[in-house]
């Protein structure tokens, strides 16, 4: 029997243990009101920005070089950017998008591998607010709440 992969979040607060939501991050000491619960990325961003890695013959990065919490399968870069603004579910959890996680080059100061910044440009996945407590598993998908017409 093959065990599934989950993360407890909690509201308004993130991963339980992440670096954010322990208040140990990179960037935690600045901007303490920014929301930081969790990070997301698609999985198309990531092949696409590593194609273009490949193509200038430079290293490709890793899931976990991206420094995001959760790989998205199911969509483009561009509809996970739209979602900055909306609340979601990922699997039964509610998140709303906050901003973009525009690239840095930190991951490639940690990495020793090139051009993070440009090749994730567009492409960095975003930020977004908890808003259940609760599990996210391997798997779960992500779906988008209609807004409510008036």
């Amino acid at each position: 029997m093959t065990k599934k992969l989950k993360v407890k979040v909690i509201a308004n607060e993130g991963i339980d243990g992440d670096r954010y939501s322990s208040y140990v991050g990179t960037f935690s000491n600045t901007n303490k009101g920014k929301v930081r619960d969790i990070t997301l990325i698609t999985r198309m961003g990531i092949d696409t920005a590593n194609h273009f890695l490949s193509a200038k013959n430079l290293q490709s990065f890793l899931d976990e070089e991206t420094r995001r919490n959760i790989v998205i399968s199911e969509i483009a870069p561009e509809e996970l950017n739209n979602l900055v603004g909306q609340t979601f579910y990922l699997g039964s959890i509610r998140l709303r998008g906050t901003e973009l996680c525009d690239p840095c080059s930190h991951p490639s100061k940690l990495t020793g591998k090139d051009e993070f910044k440009s090749a994730f440009t567009g492409r960095g996945g975003i930020r977004a607010q908890v808003l259940d407590t609760g599990e996210i598993s391997v798997g779960d998908f992500l779906s988008i709440i209609s807004p409510i017409p008036y």
